[in-house]
């Protein structure tokens, strides 16, 4: 963990880099699989499912059966936790439904804007060493809020041709049918193109590594909507004489454990607080069965001391965090002057955790600084708004003559005309 000390603001981009792969390096491995999997549709799927996930698929969608038999698996107690989590995930993205509102910009000129979903969307999920069946929450029950006609499931099998049962499950109580046995390049290319048993989408949502974001990176090209760029997970946490320390060294290994490539920030205002987080980090790290993961990823950490609070709501904005937790006294005055973060997390019982799993809000947020420019997944993200007006011949009337003054110096002959004849026609009209 390397500490700074009131750090210069030129040095802030060094100090604060992310550690990151460049997946470009990736495309000329990616690119070959996606070609083919268009070309070659369920032939290519069930190749380099048998290649990458050791499992020769005879059935690539989930049967009803295989969903009836992993319910069975699932514990009362995680299931309670699950629809808990569903409960309120859909409460607060259901609050997110806008109403049509009609407004008349002039007289006889009505517009609006309506919200309606994408007819189809795919939702990757990761399995492996993290099935995060949590994540199925998060992009199921809003795609079903916004109304999307067809929404499909995509997660690698194991070496037994299974998808993990809390995946099942929480595909379930969130309304998903469609469950596809495919991981990496290529589930992405499947939802992307379509073949004989998956059908194609258009968007697709989910968290992967590196050779998914490559693939989702490629895709968006030419053939699909993604949500968002990604990149590892990373959490910046403050900090001040009133932080539980252990409170906040909990919080920062949440992020270490994520991954090797996880980054976790801390910024203070004085070095004893730092020193007591640093020996509850020491004292937590030992006891996680994930440590050698969570040690990895610290190796990226960085412990900030700066005096001047003003400076550090700049450094926050500058870095753009996916997760922010202030875990200060003044966090409500700090939180009002943040801009840029995906996520924030205000006092010291609002664990970052709460927002992964249960609070309501989603965990599919902007990483690598796309905080500065894309938000979170929300009910937002799911709809795409078309405008509608209306215009009467009053409305015309009054509008009219702008509209013709500004497409002839544009040079838009036709454009004029369509506004022309139909001034022509009113006047024309018996009064």
């Amino acid at each position: 963990m390397k500490t700074y000390i009131n750090p210069n603001k030129n040095s802030w981009g060094k100090i604060l880099k992310r550690p990151l792969v460049d997946i470009s390096e990736l495309y000329e491995k990616v690119q070959p699989i996606l070609n083919e999997i268009k070309k070659e549709g369920d032939v290519a799927l069930r190749k380099y499912t048998m290649q990458f996930d050791g499992f020769l698929l005879k059935e690539i969608l989930v049967s009803t059966d295989e969903i009836i038999e992993a319910e069975k698996q699932i514990s009362s107690e995680l299931k309670e936790a699950i629809n808990l989590a569903s409960k309120n995930i859909e409460i607060f993205h259901s609050s997110q439904k806008s109403e049509i509102k009609k407004i008349e910009t002039t007289p006889g000129v009505t517009c609006w804007q309506k919200a309606v979903g994408i007819d189809k969307v795919g939702l990757y999920i990761p399995g492996g060493t993290a099935p995060l069946f949590s994540t199925v929450l998060m992009l199921a029950i809003p795609a079903q809020i916004a109304g999307c006609k067809e929404i499909i499931l995509c997660s690698p099998p194991d070496k037994n041709g299974k998808i993990h049962p809390a995946i099942l499950y929480a595909a379930k109580i969130s309304g998903i049918i469609k469950i596809y046995k495919l991981g990496g390049v290529q589930a992405i290319g499947a939802m992307a193109f379509g073949t004989e048993t998956v059908p194609k989408t258009y968007k697709i949502f989910g968290p992967g590594n590196q050779f998914v974001m490559a693939a989702k990176q490629l895709v968006s090209i030419n053939d699909v909507a993604i949500d968002m760029p990604a990149g590892p997970s990373e959490v910046l946490v403050v900090a001040d004489n009133s932080s539980n320390p252990a409170f906040v060294a909990s919080d920062l290994l949440s992020q270490a454990e994520h991954g090797v490539d996880s980054q976790v920030i801390l910024v203070t205002n004085n070095t004893k607080i730092l020193e007591k987080i640093k020996a509850e980090i020491e004292v937590q790290v030992e006891k996680l069965p994930r440590k050698e993961t969570a040690l990895k990823a610290l190796k990226n950490s960085i412990l900030i001391v700066i005096k001047d609070e003003k400076v550090r709501i700049d450094l926050i904005n500058e870095y753009a965090p996916e997760h922010l937790i202030l875990s200060i006294k003044n966090y409500v005055e700090i939180s009002n002057q943040i801009t840029n973060a995906g996520s924030v997390f205000l006092g010291e019982f609002t664990p970052e955790s709460a927002g992964d799993y249960a609070s309501g809000t989603n965990h599919t947020l902007p990483t690598n600084g796309w905080a500065r420019s894309y938000s979170g997944v929300n009910l937002d993200s799911f709809q795409k708004k078309i405008t509608f007006q209306k215009i009467t011949k009053e409305g015309i009337k009054k509008i009219g003559p702008a509209i013709e003054k500004m497409a002839a110096t544009e040079k838009l002959e036709a454009h004029k005309n369509a506004v022309t004849l139909r001034l022509k026609e009113i006047k024309e009209m018996p009064k």
